[in-house]
């Protein structure tokens, strides 16, 4: 994340605009090639390691969901953006238990739950409190490649892991999430990417979190619904 110090150094945030807007551009495009309307595709920010400048120029661009890894950086954060209408914040990286009651606080939606266990326990926590009055939207997440690095369910285990969830109590699924294998070549991410939303209908849900800055447009040719980009917007690669 070395790009980040460097930017946080000058604070010029003059590049952001025209990254969002070229990344815009790009969603538009692939969703016209596969016949999609733009809006059914929500640009999630990844602003892990990315200093407050820069998530408001970006929020000054238009864009209204960011995704933080860690709750911490989380926690560092959001309460200094409070202030900013309309945001909405997605926890997006690997969530230990034993975090889950502040996550709940911070975010909107937690895209990266990777078992059952993890599901009872933000179950456990939105059943507890007192400012919720409604489900606690997750998404399920899958290793749909089974790489031994990742977390998450299993593809064989999805069916019986979405039925065994959904029973709980004060969370909703809305989809499914995956983090395709890296490639340098955008369409070997395209087998990942069509199993996920094969998974998704079987289960019946709404939500595809999947598709980076390096493989974003096929997976919206893929039927992806949530895209989570970070390099794309924050790096001053046209400095």
């Amino acid at each position: 994340m070395l790009h980040c110090i460097v930017i946080a150094m000058f604070e010029d945030t003059s590049f952001i605009k025209p990254n969002v807007q070229t990344v815009l551009k790009r969603i538009a495009a692939a969703c016209h090639r596969s016949q999609r309307n733009p809006e059914e595709v929500t640009l999630v920010a990844v602003s892990k390691g990315v200093d407050i400048p820069y998530i408001e120029a970006a929020y000054g661009a238009g864009l209204r969901h960011f995704g933080e890894n860690r709750v911490q950086e989380g926690n560092d954060k959001i309460p200094k953006l409070s202030a900013l209408e309309g945001i909405s914040w997605h926890m997006i990286g690997h969530l230990q238990s034993n975090k889950v009651k502040i996550a709940e606080e911070l975010f909107h939606v937690i895209h990266s739950v990777d078992s059952i266990k993890l599901a009872e326990v933000i179950s456990h926590w939105a059943s507890h409190s007192n400012k919720r009055h409604v489900d606690f939207p997750i998404l399920m997440q899958v290793n749909v490649a089974g790489e031994a690095s990742k977390q998450g369910f299993a593809v064989s285990e999805v069916v019986p892991a979405f039925k065994t969830i959904s029973r709980l109590p004060k969370v909703k699924i809305q989809g499914l999430m995956t983090i395709a294998p890296f490639a340098s070549n955008p369409e070997q991410a395209r087998p990942v990417f069509r199993r996920l939303r094969q998974l998704r209908d079987e289960v019946g849900t709404k939500e595809l979190s999947m598709g980076m800055t390096d493989d974003f447009e096929v997976a919206i040719e893929e039927g992806a619904t949530m895209l989570r980009i970070g390099r794309a917007i924050f790096s001053p690669k046209n400095k």
